[in-house]
């Protein structure tokens, strides 16, 4: 099984013998195996891991941080952190939608030419 990310390296799930990797949490291996079903954005029809879904670029960084922070300390639990993810997610995703959906014409009429009268610039 290959897990694509756009910003991480192709990593294979079954891939290497002795698992280097003694800096991983419990907290951080959790969110890298749970996995969500979205149906939003580019993840529609996918499952993805809570891992990926907060390293997308629909969580911003000061959101992630914060749910990363409040989850370790144990004060936010799996299942929390899935619902708070997927809707952000969700709603991001609906929003960006939205805007590619918005007609180029703008919202007061047909836009000739700005309405900039020449301002002559005299100095002093």
């Amino acid at each position: 099984i290959t897990v694509k990310s756009p910003k991480q390296d192709t990593v294979t799930a079954a891939g290497e013998e002795g698992d280097d990797s003694p800096k991983e949490e419990p907290w951080e291996t959790a969110l890298k195996t749970t996995v969500v079903d979205v149906e939003a954005g580019e993840f529609q029809g996918h499952r993805v891991s809570l891992w990926d879904l907060l390293h997308s670029h629909y969580i911003p960084e000061e959101n992630r941080k914060e749910l990363l922070e409040l989850y370790e300390a144990g004060e936010l639990t799996l299942e929390q952190v899935k619902t708070v993810v997927s809707t952000i997610v969700t709603k991001a995703a609906a929003a960006a939608a939205a805007e590619r959906a918005e007609p180029a014409a703008p919202v007061n009429g047909p836009r000739a030419e700005p309405e900039a009268e020449p301002t002559p610039l005299h100095g002093d």
